[in-house]
């Protein structure tokens, strides 16, 4: 059987321990007596295809193929319902949608991935994600749900605290610039602020400015949305 896999290699608690999605993954569903794994970005914008967002899966070859070139995901009955709660679903069919799935349903249950239990889940830098366990097995009891919530916290948690490829390091903020980004996230103007802090409207511009370099920001509004999603306000 061939497979997509994307290991995650990194340091875990400064002890250089390489942590692997992809094992971790398939050591889960085993435990659970699901026979597939799935961890994928959560379909948005213009970024809704299954190839570019699919980031750990042991689905075969052939389907993963399939089921990209069908383009089915970012509108499948898993997605649909997974924007609608954040608590895990079970669904029978999940990675297609009728009557326009063709046959897609057919395909994924001849390949053993009949049922799915599912949920969203985002990183500490508020990336979302979809985790999915699929197989013939029926609904897990609401005990095995709650170890399955637990151990897929786990692993995400995990998985976000690797940079992705090509992601940079966020420069350290000052107090100063944080504290200018908190009062920009209130509506406040540099002349505002500057009152606030008892200092300078030149210097809240140059706080800002510093700030926005450091996040890669084009402007004072996107460096206050990537400050939020950095937890840093």
């Amino acid at each position: 059987m061939h497979a997509k896999s994307v290991p995650v290699t990194g340091e875990a608690g400064g002890g250089g321990i390489a942590f692997s999605a992809s094992a971790e993954l398939g050591r889960l569903a085993r435990e659970f007596r699901f026979s597939h794994h799935l961890l994928t970005r959560f379909p948005f914008g213009d970024r809704q295809d299954f190839a570019g967002n699919c980031l750990v899966t042991d689905w075969p070859q052939f389907l993963l193929d399939r089921y990209d070139a069908g383009d089915a995901f970012w509108d499948c009955d898993l997605v649909a319902h997974l924007k609608q709660t954040v608590m895990p679903v079970f669904l029978r069919g999940a990675f297609t949608r009728s009557p326009a799935a063709g046959e897609l349903p057919a395909v994924f249950v001849s390949h053993g991935l009949a049922n799915t239990w599912a949920i969203s889940l985002h990183d500490q830098r508020l990336r979302h994600y979809i985790l999915a366990l699929s197989g013939q097995r029926e609904a897990p009891s609401l005990e095995e749900s709650r170890q399955l919530l637990y151990r897929a916290h786990q692993i995400v948690d995990g998985f976000g605290r690797q940079d992705e490829p090509g992601e940079r390091q966020i420069e350290r903020l000052s107090g100063r610039e944080i504290e200018c980004l908190r009062w920009s996230a209130a509506g406040k103007s540099s002349e505002e602020i500057a009152i606030i802090l008892d200092i300078s409207a030149h210097t809240v511009a140059t706080y800002l400015k510093s700030a926005m370099r450091k996040l890669d920001a084009v402007n004072r509004m996107q460096a206050v949305a990537r400050a939020c999603r950095y937890r840093l306000l």
